[in-house]
């Protein structure tokens, strides 16, 4: 019987996590994955599993439509955020950790579930991705709730490039102009 054990994984090392533990999956001594549950409220009704390389993909017969990972430090004042990736969200959490702000960072797994978890909540942020094929604002717009997208791929990405304190005022900045045009 194959268990997942907690511990470090290519991927999660390749997007800038090195040393941060994820539940992995070695299906056989040559592939390990990295096991993302999804869930729909308190309910696991899939797995996103990715290979060492970065390929992302689902259990046969599993449920994905409004299924979420959240990272939430929960409390008062929270808000609600929406990303597509699991990296993504890491990243993010660092930043709002950074900011010292409270949250509920919903990882959706995909442009399209984004959409349906945000409309399932009430309010908050897209971290959108910049994607060539303009998705990622596509998707953000859709939501109708006020979105950040990095100048160029995800915010990941910025994170890696810019390092924490950067991504985090650029991020802090962002929501400042925001929520100023919010008040009357």
């Amino acid at each position: 019987m194959h268990q997942t054990k907690m511990e470090p994984h290519a991927y999660l090392d390749s997007k800038g996590w090195k040393d941060v533990p994820g539940a992995v999956w070695w299906p056989n001594e040559e592939q390990n994955l990295l096991c993302i549950p999804m869930r729909v409220g308190d309910n696991i009704v899939g797995v996103q599993l990715i290979d060492r390389n970065g390929t992302k993909r689902y259990l046969s017969g599993q449920r994905t439509s409004g299924a979420e990972y959240l990272i939430s430090n929960n409390g008062r004042g929270a808000m609600d955020w929406y990303v597509e990736g699991y990296a993504t969200g890491l990243s993010l959490r660092e930043c709002l950790h950074a900011l010292r702000m409270r949250y509920r960072i919903h990882i959706t797994f995909s442009a399209g579930n984004l959409v349906k978890v945000a409309a399932m909540n009430a309010g908050g942020y897209v971290v959108a991705d910049n994607d060539e094929s303009g998705t990622g604002e596509r998707v953000a717009i859709q939501t109708g709730l006020p979105y950040f997208m990095p100048a160029a791929g995800d915010f990941n990405d910025l994170h890696r490039s810019a390092g924490t304190f950067q991504a985090s005022q650029l991020l802090r900045k962002w929501l400042s102009g925001v929520n100023s045009i919010a008040k009357p």
